[in-house]
C-alpha cells in the first residue's frame, strides 16, 4: 500500500534537516530517482516507499528532491522567491501557489 502524500503542489514547505523553505512542484508516491543518486545524495537513507517531492528552493535557482519525512508545513505564510515560479504558477493566495491552467 502506498502512503498518502502529506503535501500538495503549490504548498510551501520547510526542510527540517537543512532549514530551507520551498514550494512543492511535483509529488511522487514513491522514490523515482536512480539508485546511484539515492546512494550518493540521500545520506540519511529515507524510505523509498513513502512520498517524495520536487521543491523549488526559496532564494535559490535550483530545485531539490526530498523525502516526505524531511519536510513539514511552513509556518511563515509568506511567498518564496524563485525564478521558475511564474512558469509554473499563476498566483499566490493564502499561503498557497496556484497552478497555471493552459
Amino acid at each position: 500500500m502506498t502512503a498518502k502524500a502529506k503535501f500538495f503542489i503549490g504548498q510551501i514547505v520547510h526542510h527540517v534537516r537543512f532549514d530551507y523553505r520551498g514550494v512543492v512542484i511535483d509529488v511522487d508516491a514513491t522514490f523515482q530517482g536512480s539508485d546511484t543518486w539515492y546512494e550518493q545524495v540521500a545520506q540519511s537513507r529515507p524510505p523509498k516507499d513513502q512520498p517524495w517531492y520536487r521543491v523549488l528552493v526559496d532564494g535559490g535557482e535550483h530545485e531539490t528532491y526530498v523525502a516526505e519525512r524531511h519536510l513539514e508545513q511552513d509556518g511563515e505564510a509568506k511567498p518564496v522567491s524563485h525564478p521558475m515560479l511564474s512558469d509554473l504558477f499563476s498566483g499566490y493566495e493564502d499561503g498557497v501557489y496556484h497552478r497555471q491552467t493552459h
